[in-house]
């Protein structure tokens, strides 16, 4: 633990109390509706301030959204500075901290077998085209069917019928897991946990290889074991503390259609045939609360860029120790566009970074690569450098047909391009030609000290005495 790190949030009604406390958490006036108006009203907080929703549509169960909108409140959550987080969030993942089971949680106070999903919990339909009401920051927890480790993630789950939800998977652990079980003529045991704490919420989105459960890693997080509990209709462990959980079965040899939906990228994700869970079971808290992620929103699209982000600077650093940083900048949806920093040793290392950044993660759109003289969290900063240190016909490389986001409207189903910008001054350059400006003393000036509180208007200073 370092120094200056304090204790990690660990349960969501204890974030909610850190945000109250600091004025974070708009609470919105009871009644608000279900359909458009909820995701309205919280797209307009949206990195200001999380909001909750008393007695959604007259839902007893209150929503809120917005939890994680802003880089400086993750760190808070992990208890370190801002410029440790990507550092923590790395120690996290190759530490991880084993869970701790035990026989009664508060996510199973209420137990609901007869399942109506409209009627149990406050669903909300969020953009104009989406197909209707969505889970959408549930932790999708399964288990290899032949090693029994589970994997956690967070899929969009469309309300589809009373007990029956379609989910999209895309190519990773889970779709791994649902095969084998397909293969065999079995569906696979599948919990939706509704309302976990922020760090939880995080680790879900660790890249890390199958067989690495990412509760481990919110353990982790927390700086000790996190409590679970099994589930009562099947064999999944789920975080004790959790406000709601939704178990069942996604389904062999069965698909249906699912969406449009939006997403991170701001458009819509494509309506399709899709795989379909079949719900056994509604646990939750007595007094429980739902979480629900806005598309697009900074909490959806931090949430995935930050664990993103460690990731493709553990992989760089590996075999580039100039790398210094990496940020998924906030213009490329937090997926892809990423700026490397780099202290550049050898010619043409430059190009191999961005080789190297294409290749972490096929998100990964357009890497640029620039100085440790520039700001890469500044998109003035990173533009300045490419307008400034790049020639197109000597710094630009080009990859056809790649695979990438099958998010992305401009791929084709998938494939597409990568770019690679080489900003950095190339080396061998005479110092001067790239020295940035500076005004001497400009970083200590403090406008306070120095506006004059008695002056009234410009004319008088005009008009003054002459010398």
């Amino acid at each position: 633990m370092t120094a200056t790190m304090q204790a990690a949030i660990t349960t969501l009604r204890d974030w909610l109390d850190h945000l109250a406390a600091r004025d974070r958490l708009a609470v919105i006036r009871p009644g608000v509706a279900l359909r458009h108006e909820l995701a309205a009203i919280s797209k307009r907080f949206d990195g200001t301030k999380a909001t909750l929703f008393p007695q959604p549509d007259g839902h007893a169960i209150p929503v809120v959204s917005g939890l994680l909108a802003d880089r400086s409140w993750i760190a808070e959550a992990m208890g370190v500075s801002g410029a440790e987080v990507l550092g923590r969030f790395r120690h996290a993942s190759t530490n991880p901290i084993p869970w701790r089971e035990v026989a009664q949680a508060p996510a199973q106070e209420v137990v609901h077998r007869e399942v109506d999903l409209a009627r149990l919990l406050p669903l909300p339909t969020h953009n104009a085209l989406d197909s209707g009401p969505y889970i959408t920051a549930g932790l999708v927890i399964t288990r290899n069917p032949r090693t029994g480790v589970q994997n956690v993630s967070i899929n969009r789950c469309q309300l589809s019928g009373p007990d029956r939800l379609g989910i999209l998977i895309l190519p990773r652990h889970t779709h791994l897991f649902h095969q084998m079980a397909e293969e065999a003529g079995e569906p696979l045991e599948v919990a939706i946990v509704i309302g976990a704490d922020p760090l939880s919420l995080l680790a879900s989105q660790a890249i890390v290889p199958v067989d690495h459960d990412e509760l481990e890693i919110a353990g982790a997080l927390h700086g000790r074991p996190l409590d679970v509990v099994k589930c009562v209709t099947n064999a999944l462990r789920v975080p004790a503390n959790a406000e709601i959980v939704v178990e069942g079965r996604i389904l062999p040899a069965v698909r249906e259609p699912e969406g449009p939906f939006g997403e991170f990228p701001q458009y819509y994700g494509e309506r399709a045939d899709r795989h379909v869970i079949q719900v056994d079971a509604v646990t939750h808290r007595r007094d429980a609360i739902f979480h629900t992620i806005v598309g697009g929103t900074m909490e959806h699209l931090l949430l995935g860029g930050i664990p993103r982000e460690a990731t493709l600077l553990d992989h760089l650093q590996r075999s580039f120790p100039g790398v210094r940083d990496v940020h998924l900048a906030r213009g490329g949806v937090c997926r892809y566009h990423l700026y490397v920093t780099l202290n550049q040793r050898h010619a043409g290392e430059a190009r191999n970074v961005i080789l190297g950044a294409l290749a972490g993660h096929y998100d990964v759109k357009h890497v640029i690569v620039v100085d440790e003289d520039v700001d890469i969290h500044d998109p003035n900063d990173v533009e300045w450098a490419v307008a400034t240190r790049c020639q197109a016909d000597r710094d630009i490389v080009v990859i056809p047909r790649t695979q990438a986001s099958k998010l992305d409207p401009s791929t084709d189903k998938g494939v597409g391009a990568k770019m690679g910008i080489d900003a950095t001054i190339p080396l061998g350059s005479d110092p001067f030609t790239f020295t940035r400006i500076r005004v001497p003393g400009e970083e200590d000036v403090d406008p306070a000290r120095v506006v004059d509180p008695g002056a009234n208007g410009w004319r008088p200073v005009v008009g003054g005495p002459s010398r």
